[in-house]
């Protein structure tokens, strides 16, 4: 959706300009989930797959995976007026259930999230991008 507005030109009072105001991204700029999954997955395998838990390590971690998919979103799939959010939880395993829940205000029509989780013998990890598109 796009909005025109003639503004008068301060210098010739006989002339209008026309400006063109983008207010939702057209079907190409909306953030690409599938694009966005695929990140999440082959970051977290990337760092997790060949790791044991370690209470040490999981901030620093968890941290670090954030970054990365960040970065490789915004190579990709962000166009520049969406803003991303990434949270990562890793935690260890030990046969208890985890879930990960979060609450958000936002327009169904633009924004969205994309996620995935790692299992392993010792480690969980859920990762979520949520991508909001700024007005």
């Amino acid at each position: 959706m796009s909005i025109k507005i003639e503004v008068e030109n301060e210098v010739d009072n006989n002339k209008s300009q026309v400006h063109n105001f983008q207010i939702r991204p057209t079907h190409n700029q909306k953030f690409n989930t599938h694009i966005a999954k695929e990140a999440i997955q082959e970051t977290l395998l990337k760092y997790l797959k060949d790791k044991e838990y370690s209470q040490i390590e999981a901030e620093p971690l968890s941290t670090t995976i954030a970054k990365e998919i960040k970065d490789r979103l915004k190579d990709h799939c962000l166009e520049n007026r969406y803003k991303s959010m990434v949270q990562v939880v890793l935690g260890e395993r030990h046969g208890a259930g985890t879930r990960v829940g979060a609450r958000c205000i936002w327009d169904a029509d633009t924004d969205t999230q994309a996620s995935d989780k790692f299992l392993n013998e010792t480690i969980f990890c859920v990762a979520v991008v949520f991508a909001v598109y700024f007005y």
